[in-house]
């Protein structure tokens, strides 16, 4: 991709931007001390007081904010608890201009010490070039990229060619309560003129190489039930007199796959998307390293023959099935000779273009009730559907995309891959679905940021560049 270069105003932007490292960091550093654990009732004080620091923030770079209350949580004893407020922030308000839709989260996953971080995961700490702390990739540090891009802006005195509108939640990490119904009703409102919308809550495919990100898998999840007894049972004095629970359900779980990991349900890939040739030419291009990916894994062998374009498709563009594991069996450490009495055995299906919930549903259990007459067991047996995630997909050959790929090549000297994602990300599916615009990915984290594990972090070249990327991204947007 050839491209002409950044105005000048737009040169100093970056250069601006580069000598307010150290400011910038710093506020990460406020950010990631605050505890907001969206999932643990007794951090939503800390979520809540996450919420209203950056409220102050976008006020404070020029944004106009209202904070939307989004009602309560049942928690399990019954009880109710304020769910966090949602903030709608807008930046401009020219009919002439684009108008862009920027969603982020504010809340994060539990993390200790004790769970294995090098350091205190609440205090930001910096080695080696990288920034560890809990939020720093997911979602803080995105964030808080957006708000220094307009406040460099503001800083060079240098107009933002497009209106903004920020929708930034703090219920993302438990599951978006309450936000699908707050956009819903502000479709023909506040969200009534969005020309695009923009999500930075994925990482790149590798450490070098930035990606933008067109496509996402949805997903499917199963349990499988097998109860053969009111009780468990001792094997010395029952084994061989009961048709093991344990058994019937390891039965079921291997007809779902066979040793290469192609689903052996009927069917089920019949309503995929077929490839075309220039989607083939995107897989192609993607830098992507095979032997580290396998090293990151820790494994001795990947499948498909270790060919890149297979592997990358099969992760991302076709269905999966993963069995997760299996309650009511002992896991502990040593032998227990126990036969449970029920076992509940879970797996999913990653479900992709064209595939409908609803239809892999119906194949799901017709194929497990057909290979459950098949075993003959006298078992209780039951199958339960969990609630589905949606696959998203977008043209990556759209104006928005070119625009973010222009924004990419203006801060890292490269073309950035156009990738899909194997995972699901609700709150896409529900961005797509309200507001019917055409959506960009666009990760400023590395593939080894680790979000939501032990030692999360952002490499500081990725979180400086990363407000880079955000600038040129509007200005880029501005000339479609």
């Amino acid at each position: 991709m050839s491209i002409m270069s950044l105005p000048e105003v737009y040169a100093q932007l970056f250069k601006y931007i580069d000598s307010h490292r150290d400011e910038y960091i710093e506020e990460l550093r406020e950010a990631v001390a605050v505890q907001s654990v969206s999932g643990s009732p007794e951090r939503r004080k800390d979520t809540c007081r996450m919420v209203d620091w950056t409220a102050k923030k976008l006020q404070k770079a020029g944004c106009e904010v209202t904070i939307r209350d989004i009602g309560f949580e049942e928690l399990p004893d019954g009880s109710e608890l304020p769910l966090p407020p949602v903030i709608f922030a807008t930046l401009g308000s020219d009919p002439k201009k684009s108008t862009i839709c920027i969603y982020g989260h504010l809340d994060v996953q539990p993390a200790s010490v004790e769970d294995g971080w090098e350091s205190e995961p609440f205090s930001l700490t910096e080695r080696d070039g990288k920034l560890y702390g809990r939020g720093a990739t997911d979602d803080k540090g995105p964030v808080l990229c957006w708000i220094h891009a307009i406040e460099a802006y503001n800083a060079m005195g240098a107009e933002i060619p497009v209106n903004i509108k920020f929708i930034l939640e703090s219920m993302e990490e438990s599951g978006c309560l309450g936000l699908e119904e707050l956009l819903a009703a502000e479709k023909s409102s506040y969200l009534s003129d969005i020309d695009y919308v923009c999500v930075s809550d994925n990482y790149w495919v590798g450490t070098e190489v930035p990606n933008i990100t067109y496509g996402l898998r949805g997903v499917c999840e199963y349990q499988i039930a097998v109860e053969c007894a009111k009780q468990d049972l001792h094997s010395g004095l029952y084994g061989g007199a009961v048709h093991e629970a344990l058994g019937d359900l390891v039965y079921l779980l291997n007809t779902l796959t066979d040793s290469e990991g192609n689903i052996l349900i009927p069917n089920l890939l019949e309503s995929v998307a077929p490839v075309t040739s220039e989607e083939t030419d995107l897989y192609r291009s993607i830098t992507f390293d095979l032997n580290e990916y396998r090293r990151t894994i820790g494994g001795n062998k990947l499948r498909h023959n270790e060919d890149k374009i297979q592997l990358l498709m099969h992760r991302w563009r076709y269905p999966s099935l993963s069995i997760h594991g299996i309650e009511g069996a002992y896991s502990g450490s040593g032998l227990k000779t126990v036969i449970p009495g029920k076992v509940i055995g879970k797996f999913s299906i990653r479900t992709v273009p064209n595939q409908q919930t609803n239809e892999v549903n119906e194949m799901v259990i017709s194929y497990l009730e057909h290979k459950w007459k098949e075993r003959g067991s006298p078992n209780n047996f039951k199958i339960t559907v969990d609630p589905p995630g949606d696959w998203w997909t977008e043209d990556p050959f759209h104006p928005h995309y070119t625009a973010a790929r222009r924004a990419a090549k203006h801060v890292y000297g490269v073309d950035a891959d156009l990738t899909r994602e194997g995972a699901s990300i609700g709150v896409v599916s529900i961005l797509k679905q309200i507001l019917q615009k055409n959506i960009v990915l666009l990760p400023v984290g590395a593939s080894d940021d680790g979000a939501h594990a032990q030692n999360e972090k952002i490499n500081i070249r990725n979180y400086i560049e990363g407000t880079k990327l955000f600038s040129a991204y509007l200005y880029e947007v501005g000339q479609i």
